[in-house]
């Protein structure tokens, strides 16, 4: 019984970072749907704001809010994907185990 395949969750994990390092540069492209049109209302709403001469806060606001969510939202996936990685190592740990002490050497 050899290791545990985990290429698969190792390569999701990898994927998620460079995700979450793209957000907190701000960059948009591993936004979803949802959140990169609240990031170009935000945008939009603040220029309005800026062109009739208000000022842009609320804008801003917005704008950190969701790009927080995106951080929290990529930042429980790579946890999730960590511990589903870790309990794939246990139970190959176990069943190894399990196998060893069966034998009847």
């Amino acid at each position: 019984m050899g290791k545990p395949d985990t290429r698969r969750l190792d390569k999701a994990i990898r994927e998620a970072e460079r995700k979450l390092e793209a957000v907190r540069e701000r960059e948009v492209w591993p936004l979803d749907g949802r959140e990169r049109r609240a990031v170009l209302g935000a945008v939009a709403s603040g220029a309005y704001s800026l062109h009739r001469g208000n000022g842009t806060a609320r804008a801003d606001r917005r704008l950190d809010t969701t790009w927080q969510s995106a951080e929290t939202r990529l930042g429980a996936e790579i946890t999730a994907l960590q511990v589903e990685r870790q309990r794939v190592v246990n139970e190959a740990a176990a069943d190894r185990a399990a196998k060893k002490s069966s034998g009847w050497w």
